[in-house]
């Protein structure tokens, strides 16, 4: 699995043009799922996340947690980041799971990240056109890859 992790003073997500989910200050994570992809991605991704120090502390230093900060968080599944660009200028798409898989790992995913985080995690619509609205606060923007922990 793959999460860009986005701190946040406000994100949003819109479908037909009607805003279906918006957080203030938080986490808008943008979440690509390939076919390898298991729970104990899900696990060590999620804990990470949640722990991650990258809101200011009262000194200006990143230091503090979405949990200490009382934030949101935002998932929107986005499967164009396992996009392969190596050959041509078209992108590959050959190792983002196939939704029979990526539908319930993402669905796992946010249930996992709602269970360690106490509250309910506002969600996009996998597989639907999105406008996502974000205010990338820093800007801070980080990228883990589950496969990179080893």
């Amino acid at each position: 699995m793959i999460v860009v992790i986005q701190r946040v003073s406000e994100a949003s997500v819109e479908i037909n043009h009607k805003i279906t989910t918006a957080i203030k200050q938080g986490l808008l994570l943008l979440v690509g799922i390939e076919e390898s992809d298991t729970s104990s991605d899900i696990s060590w991704l999620s804990k990470k996340i949640i722990n991650l120090r990258i809101f200011d502390d009262n000194k200006g230093v990143m230091n503090k947690s979405v949990l200490e900060v009382e934030g949101s968080i935002l998932v929107v599944s986005q499967f164009t980041l396992h996009a392969s660009t190596i050959k041509g200028n078209r992108p590959s798409y050959s190792k983002a799971a196939h939704p029979k898989i990526s539908l319930p790992l993402y669905n796992d995913f946010v249930l996992y990240l709602e269970n360690i985080f106490g509250k309910k995690v506002s969600t996009g619509k996998f597989g639907a056109d999105m406008n996502v609205k974000l205010v990338n606060d820093g800007p801070v923007t980080i990228i883990i890859d589950s496969k990179d922990r080893k």
